[in-house]
Formats: C-alpha cells, structure tokens, sequence
C-alpha cells in the first residue's frame, strides 16, 4: 500500500509524526507537503493529495490541518474523493468498513499523537466491507454538483 500524505502549517507537525509511523511501519508514501510551520493555505494540498488518490499515484490518503475540517472539505468537493474526518478510532473503522474512505483528515491542533496514530493504524487496516455498502458507495458517487 502507498500512502499520500498533506497538511498545512497547522497539521504540519503531527504530519511529521505519522511519517516516521508509516517508515516504522514498511508503509511506502509520498509527502505531498507543507514542509515547514511557514503559514501557507489547506486547500493546496488537500487537492494534490485528492487528485493523487484519484490518478492512483497512491492507494490511499491522509490530510492535516489545525481541524481536519477544511482540508476534508476541500478534499470532499472532488467527485470520486471520500474524505472522512475522524478524531476516534471507531469513526476510523466505520470509515473504512462502511464508505470505503479513500482519504482520512486529521485536525493536527486537536488531537494527541497517540490517538492520530492509533486512527492512522485502523484507518490503514482496515478493509471496506462492500455488499449493502457498495450500493449506498455508487449512490454518493452519482450525486453530481
């Protein structure tokens, strides 16, 4: 599995710390930056991450910002993307296993890193379950702006 992964200034630090999660890890990724705590805007890289995803440059992704929320909305307005945002481990899960969450945001100013990387674990382990799901899937996806 190949990770991308984004932030801003605000989930630049918390990005750090899960990248060196995934290399502990064996999990390839891309960093899709920031690359500092220089104040730079979310929307950049919740779509460079966003169109990596949908180009299958890589199989999954994981966006920060201070929230989580305005890099998932971000990420959300792109069709084909399903952004969850989660600051618990069962939302994690449930992401997966029913929506098959393509991209999970995290809010880099709100959660420990205990928790972000014990949301990261599920997030990435975690297989969509399909059946009854993958209808409601095809539902969201035909839902055009």
């Amino acid at each position: 599995m190949k990770i991308g992964i984004g932030s801003d200034h605000g989930g630049y630090e918390l990005k750090e710390v899960i990248k060196e999660y995934l290399t502990s890890e064996g999990i390839e990724f891309v960093d899709y930056g920031t690359n500092s705590l220089d104040s730079v805007d979310y929307p950049d890289f919740g779509k460079r991450v966003a169109d990596a995803v949908l180009n299958k440059e890589v199989d999954r992704g994981i966006l920060i910002c201070g929230t989580g929320i305005g890099i998932s909305i971000t990420a959300n307005r792109i069709k084909g993307i399903r952004c969850a945002l989660c600051s618990d481990t069962f939302s994690a899960r449930m992401s997966r296993l029913h929506n098959d969450a393509n991209i999970l945001a995290l809010g880099g100013r709100v959660l420990g890193k205990g928790l972000a990387l014990d949301i990261v674990k599920i997030f990435l382990e975690t297989e969509f379950e399909g059946g009854r799901h993958e209808r409601r899937i095809n539902k969201i996806d035909e839902i055009t702006c």
